[in-house]
């Protein structure tokens, strides 16, 4: 098809349609890729747009090309992307931190011009010769490409071999330097916090009144606020934080409501509790029941020994009774 258009002079309609909807997609995906709010959605983006550019070339003949768009940048290096994006996760707060001064405006004037030098570069191109793709193609897309890399674009390819290499090694140098410095101590990091204005103190624990310990549930403050750092901040990104302070605000005066009318109540009036032990005596009143057996027992010791007394003294009257006659 590219090959008739390129013979003819013209643009076929199965090309123009091919080309635009193809466009529409990768532009898409490029825009979506800048302004999504979260990196997951901005790397689905970006691969949107590198299966159309795959797409573009294999619909000009170059398989191989199309094919390695796929497999290497798309299936491979956007995918880690990807897994490292949502096994790590990033926040709204990492992306709007600036390191350096004044990157956003300088790359916007760097896009711009180079904008303009692309559409000034297009539109000035007089194109006499079109070398086809039967001819491009003669010895096979693959032995083709190769030629062209290793021949006349050799310079540039090891330019560019040279800059990844170079990209991977500072990437594991800064990742695995050795420590310079000593750590901190916990003093020091707490001087550091105050000096911050950060929080203090451990953050509050999730749950309201220990009555749920799920990490989405925020804790109540003593007044009955919510305490917004109980809860991680990815989840209130998300917006998957349950609010439920004024349910168990009304949970709890209930529950208050229903102590103070049990112990308002006589203990006759009190329904009974099924499986309620009996309650305890206090302890004085044990102590008290303890002592009023001792008494008991020693009133009936002391009786028993007093008849037994008795018993004996008559016994023996009778016997010096008897001696006498």
């Amino acid at each position: 098809m590219a090959h008739l258009a390129a013979v003819s002079g013209s643009t076929s309609t199965g090309e123009a349609v091919q080309f635009w909807v193809l466009a529409v997609v990768a532009v898409g995906g490029a825009l979506g890729m800048l302004l999504m709010r979260k990196a997951v959605h901005s790397a689905l983006c970006l691969a949107a747009t590198m299966m159309a550019l795959a797409v573009c070339y294999m619909a000009q003949g170059a398989v191989f090309l199309g094919v390695v768009q796929i497999v290497v940048y798309t299936g491979a290096i956007m995918m880690l992307f990807l897994f490292v994006v949502m096994l790590v996760g990033v926040t709204s707060e990492d992306s709007l931190k600036e390191q350096l001064k004044g990157q956003r405006f300088a790359a916007v004037l760097c896009g711009l011009g180079f904008g303009v030098l692309l559409i000034a570069g297009i539109a000035n191109a007089r194109l006499n010769h079109f070398t086809g793709l039967s001819e491009a193609n003669a010895e096979g897309n693959v032995p083709g490409l190769a030629r062209l890399i290793f021949t006349r674009y050799v310079w540039a390819f090891e330019v560019t071999g040279a800059l990844l290499i170079t990209a991977a090694i500072g990437a594991m140098v800064l990742t695995h330097r050795e420590r310079v410095k000593a750590p901190k101590t916990q003093r020091e990091l707490a001087e550091q916090r105050v000096r911050d204005n950060l929080q203090v103190p451990p953050l509050p624990a999730p749950g309201v009144y220990a009555r749920h310990n799920a990490v989405d549930v925020p804790a109540l403050l003593p007044d009955g606020t919510v305490a917004e750092d109980s809860v991680m901040a990815t989840l209130r990104e998300r917006g998957q934080v349950r609010d439920v302070s004024q349910a168990m605000l009304r949970r709890m005066a209930e529950l208050e409501n229903s102590t103070a009318n049990w112990l308002g109540r006589p203990s006759s009036e009190r329904p009974p509790v099924s499986g309620a032990r009996k309650p305890l005596e206090p302890a004085g009143a044990n102590h008290a029941n303890h002592a009023n057996h001792a008494n008991h027992a020693n009133s009936a010791n002391s009786a028993n020994s007093a008849k037994h007394v008795n018993n004996a003294n008559h016994a023996n009257h009778e016997g010096d009774e008897e001696g006498l006659r």
